[in-house]
């Protein structure tokens, strides 16, 4: 029991820089937490991209719009060719969760998750949501100027913010005013005006994609003339104006605001806290922006593991799948299944709700959605019936999501290699060894009373592990981290 005292700053390490520990992470890792963090920013195995759609075999098969236009294809083939693209990003999302769930370079994916949210975009066109994914993967851990120039060059992106539409005489200034309000200065940081977001938006005129999914700058319909932004004028680019962003200190104070959020505790209104996010911002800054170094200082501070900051986090939909996953090392047959418990929990992977992204914490939180999270290690693990219906907030094209019966949540799960990692833990400490793996806080004494009753006699060792696994997973305790 020595060895789960020790590892309760591992297993909060593994759930906020990860998706949750196996047993065998929590009960035989014996590095030092900074060692394990090293290991987590390290890139042993290199950036691996997610691919489920030939990008050059799309592009040929793509029928022009020309012939839509003259009527050369019926609806029907039209209907296909939607449900295909939304098939493709489905496997996208699917394959991206089996990769969160895998437990290889779990940090990276962790904030691939979070600049999903950051930089929020939902498009149609797979080989566009693919190619931003995948984008934002290598640059997850890298740095954020780099970041913010590649996402702000996606074709996703610039046809989510309708920049495709930016032209001089014309300019359209939604993706100028994004990249203010929501990528780097926040909204009510007072650090632009309405003339500042003109201007940019005409320096960000020229900026598209073209048909291969390719970006291009237009120069024929940019705005070549004078702008100001931001005090200072010249004949400004898109380039420019990302440049004179990534000067001003806001940007470092706004995007390491998000990430302690993110990764420690959405309560930042304390005096202590505030001086803590300014002194770790200072330093992004200075560092050019390098996200591995900031991740570096929160994960291995030792304020980061205090008690009041452990267990004190919802864990989003995703988090909460992909956690079990790997956790359990189960898999889904199904990949639909993936897909409706996202729906049904309010988080569709590729489909945010809007620019802004899912605003996260309580908000994950409500009746239908508790007692489903409630009731999925129950349904999962005993395939039991499902009778929710899913979320209408995402654009995933299924028939499946309407389903009911026990198929939906078929998995493959090897509760013999689970047990198996509690081999030397005796009988009667099997529940605290359990409990501490699972569950990020102590628990009362009714608690464990109530988990004891609920799992009941079991006539194996095998057995009894199984029981108090989904009676613990039940709780809503396992919904922090």
């Amino acid at each position: 029991m020595e060895n789960i005292i020790k590892s309760e700053r591992l297993r909060h390490l593994y759930w906020r820089a990860g998706f949750g520990a196996s047993p065998e992470q929590w009960l035989k890792e014996d590095r030092p937490v900074k060692k394990v963090v090293e290991e987590m920013l390290g890139n042993k195995h290199g950036f691996q991209p997610l691919t489920v759609v030939d990008a050059d075999q799309f592009v040929r098969n793509k029928t022009p719009k020309k012939r839509i236009a003259e009527g050369g294809l019926n609806r029907d083939a039209i209907k296909m060719r939607v449900k295909e693209n939304a098939e493709h990003i489905r496997d996208l999302n699917v394959r991206w969760v089996e990769k969160m769930a895998s437990g290889e370079d779990v940090l990276r994916e962790k904030m691939a998750l979070f600049w999903h949210g950051h930089f929020a975009c939902r498009v149609l066109n797979p080989v566009a949501v693919q190619h931003y994914l995948n984008t934002v993967r290598q640059h997850a851990l890298g740095n954020f100027a780099d970041l913010l120039m590649a996402v702000s060059k996606e074709p996703a992106m610039l046809q989510f913010l309708n920049n495709q539409q930016n032209r001089k005489n014309a300019p359209n200034e939604n993706f100028a005013r994004e990249v203010m309000e929501l990528f780097t200065l926040g909204r009510s940081s007072g650090e632009y005006t309405e003339a500042d977001i003109k201007d940019a938006a005409r320096a960000f005129t020229g900026w598209g994609y073209n048909v291969s999914g390719e970006f291009i700058f237009r120069q024929n319909q940019h705005d070549d003339g004078e702008k100001t932004i931001f005090g200072q004028t010249g004949q400004f680019k898109g380039e420019d104006v990302i440049r004179l962003l990534l000067e001003k200190k806001q940007t470092a104070n706004f995007i390491t605001g998000k990430i302690y959020q993110f990764l420690v505790s959405e309560q930042t209104n304390s005096p202590e806290v505030r001086s803590r996010i300014k002194m770790l911002a200072e330093n992004f800054y200075k560092s050019d922006y390098n996200i591995a170094g900031l991740l570096k200082s929160i994960l291995t501070a030792d304020w980061f593991y205090d008690p009041k900051i452990r267990g004190s986090r919802i864990k989003s939909p995703v988090e909460l799948v992909a956690g079990m996953q790997h956790t359990l090392g189960l898999v889904f047959e199904q990949k639909q299944s993936l897909i409706f418990i996202q729906r049904t929990l309010g988080q569709v992977l590729l489909y945010p709700p809007n620019v802004a992204g899912w605003p996260g914490g309580r908000n994950w939180i409500d009746s239908s959605s508790l007692l489903f999270r409630m009731k999925l290690p129950d349904l999962v693990l005993k395939s039991g019936e499902v009778t929710l219906q899913p979320k209408q907030d995402g654009d995933v094209n299924t028939e499946l999501l309407a389903r009911r019966g026990s198929d939906l949540m078929h998995v493959k799960l090897d509760w013999n290699a689970f047990e198996s990692a509690f081999s030397e833990i005796k009988s009667d400490q099997l529940f605290e060894a359990l409990a501490a793996c699972l569950i990020p806080l102590p628990l009362e004494k009714t608690q464990r009373e109530l988990i004891l009753k609920t799992a009941g006699k079991s006539s194996s060792r095998g057995e009894r592990i199984k029981n108090l696994t989904i009676a613990l997973m039940a709780l809503p305790e396992y919904q922090l981290c």
